[in-house]
């Protein structure tokens, strides 16, 4: 069942970095681009401080049609534009390995994102958005110093959920294109190799990182809800 019962430890750690580096970088810059489309969902929706309609409804589409397409068809439909942002920043050639899943990923993660960053906004007591307005506060102000703050344990239990769905697409990612981490190590010493306490080992490690990534990100959540 397990192969030479050599659990090759060398393999694990940069491997674990690797994986470690894709998601840091794509949620990060998901979420860059996540929280304003959030924001924009909801102040343009009907009834919101800035109600536009034709604003809201495209918006919303455009994040429906990406979220309707699975990962691993959007991993390579956007072959063309991942080539086309990694040559921007990248050299030649990298488009295919960890640097290159990054483009995907943000794609992936941003519209999710943005949806999650939707739902917690919609939280926020209405009541207390119309109190600011009756007390002369602008839209930015209602934005920023009333929205986003009335919704901060949200928002990290939000990004904390994209985090986690990151790891499932990372290590796809890393399986079918080469990217590196923890998925190409579980497909080409794992799948390939049927080493089977490859894929058990690969398999602890990722179940550890959603662990303790949900733990903190409740903890965290936790702590802003007693301020």
């Amino acid at each position: 069942m397990f192969n030479g019962m050599d659990p090759q430890w060398d393999l694990y750690l940069p491997a674990l970095q690797d994986t470690l580096y894709m998601v840091g970088l794509s949620v990060f810059f998901a979420t860059l681009i996540g929280i304003p489309l959030g924001v924009l969902l909801v102040i343009t929706r009907p009834g919101h401080i800035m109600e536009q309609r034709v604003v809201y409804q495209i918006v919303s589409t455009i994040i429906n049609i990406i979220r309707s397409v699975p990962f691993i068809i959007l991993l390579f439909a956007i072959i063309p534009f991942t080539k086309f942002v990694t040559g921007l920043f990248m050299t030649e050639g990298t488009f295919i390995f960890k640097e290159g899943a990054i483009v995907p990923l943000v794609v992936y993660a941003a519209p999710y994102i943005a949806r999650l960053m939707e739902s917690a906004l919609l939280e926020v007591d209405a009541g207390i958005i119309e109190a600011f307005q009756a007390m002369g506060a602008t839209r930015r102000q209602i934005i920023f110093k009333v929205m986003l703050k009335e919704a901060r344990p949200s928002l990290v239990l939000a990004i904390t959920i994209a985090l986690i769905g990151l790891i499932d697409a990372t290590a796809m990612a890393g399986g079918l294109i080469s990217a590196g981490g923890l998925g190409n190590v579980a497909y080409t010493y794992g799948f390939q190799r049927w080493d089977t306490l490859v894929m058990v080992i690969t398999v602890v490690i990722l179940i550890v990182m959603v662990q303790c990534l949900q733990m903190i990100g409740n903890f965290i959540a936790r702590s802003m809800r007693k301020d």
